[in-house]
């Protein structure tokens, strides 16, 4: 790709991503019923209202909804009453292994798979050991984790399953939710996610029993009768952010067609950069094309990921490095248990997220691509 775009041409900053904000016109007759019911918090009829579209957007039975994304991994481990370790992936946002820890459960790290960046079910069945009670896998980047192969440990060693499904609003694996794999899922809405209600997050279960438990949890463990449960949290989404939420809704479709076309551009732009690795994209996923990672071979490329980062920065392109460092690298985890992760090690020193976000334009992608070969010739 030769470039021929004026670097100057884009002054502006480009940000790594962008919230999707619903129209105020829409939201402001929320607004107004949320003021003139007097009713802020506390399951109110936004809530409901959300919630329900919610489940019927994403083909799923039993939602509950949860202030972040955060808080629905720590009640989601605790509805589970577990003990021992919980084994999960390094590469990941630290919430997942705090979340771990915030239930006195210890994790325990292993390799990742390279060519989806997900945990490996190898690493995972090598882990497991008498103190073992579940397995929590993350499917970054909204990459579906091999959740077959997992299911399969989960049944043979008598495990549960929380998927941290974090990225992963709307995807479908094989025309069903990603969310109706394993015992639990949690989403997050949090503003830098593809759909957000600015904070908060969601927990998917499988049946009304187990819902109910989880909705007394989030209520400081208090149930609809106003008995206590068990210790639980507050933690319940106020009326603003499911009024956020339910407009959103009608929006987010419009923004994945807007993503799919910025990921589309990207992938024809990078081909031919030697040096540059893409994610292969499966024929039975539906994504949502949340984030836009790259791979970088610095020998091939000629540059570092810092002086692509930095390179990329001067010019006014915010990219991010995801996960860097691994979790099992910050001074609270490294006395955690952890196999051999040189997968992990390795794509976490190479890998760099441009800026994707649903008004990304095509001019601005071939601006990004452009500072990309120009540093790659240099």
């Amino acid at each position: 790709m030769k470039s021929s775009i004026n670097i100057k041409r884009y002054n502006k900053r480009i940000l790594v991503t962008k919230p999707l904000t619903p129209p105020l016109v829409e939201l402001i007759p929320y607004l107004v019923e949320i003021w003139e019911s007097g009713f802020l918090t506390n399951g109110g009829l936004v809530h409901e209202q959300f919630e329900k579209e919610l489940a019927k957007y994403l083909g799923i039975e039993h939602i509950c909804l949860i202030s972040s994304g955060t808080l629905a991994l720590i009640i989601a481990l605790k509805s589970l009453n577990l003990k021992g370790e919980v084994i999960t992936t390094p590469f990941t946002h630290v919430s997942t292994a705090q979340a771990i820890y915030w239930n006195n459960l210890q994790p325990v790290f292993v390799d990742i798979d390279p060519s989806d960046l997900n945990i490996d079910p190898i690493e995972i069945e090598r882990a497991i050991t008498s103190e073992t009670s579940a397995i929590l896998p993350v499917h970054v980047f909204g990459n579906p984790c091999k959740v077959e192969e997992i299911n399969k440990l989960a049944q043979k060693y008598n495990l549960k399953v929380i998927y941290d499904a974090a990225h992963c609003f709307g995807v479908e694996m094989k025309g069903d939710s990603i969310c109706n794999f394993g015992d639990l899922s949690i989403l997050s809405f949090h503003a830098t996610k593809v759909f957000n209600s600015i904070e908060g997050g969601a927990i998917i279960c499988h049946d009304l029993q187990t819902k109910k438990y989880i909705d007394a949890l989030k209520n400081n463990g208090i149930d609809t009768t106003g008995q206590l449960t068990g210790y639980g949290l507050n933690a319940k989404m106020n009326e603003i952010q499911a009024a956020f939420g339910v407009v959103q809704l009608k929006h987010v479709d419009r923004a994945i067609i807007n993503r799919k076309a910025a990921s589309k551009k990207y992938r024809e732009l990078l081909n031919d950069l030697k040096g540059v690795t893409l994610l292969n994209e499966k024929e039975f996923v539906k994504y949502n094309y949340s984030y836009f990672p790259i791979i970088i071979n610095s020998i091939q490329f000629g540059s570092t990921v810092d002086e692509i980062v930095t390179y990329l920065k001067t010019n006014n392109v915010y990219s991010k490095r995801y996960f860097h460092p691994l979790i099992n690298e910050f001074k609270e985890f490294t006395n955690c248990k952890r196999g051999l992760i040189p997968n992990a090690e390795n794509i976490a020193g190479n890998i760099i997220c441009l800026p994707l976000s649903h008004e990304i334009s095509a001019g601005e992608i071939e601006y990004i691509v452009s500072l990309l070969f120009q540093m790659h010739r240099s």
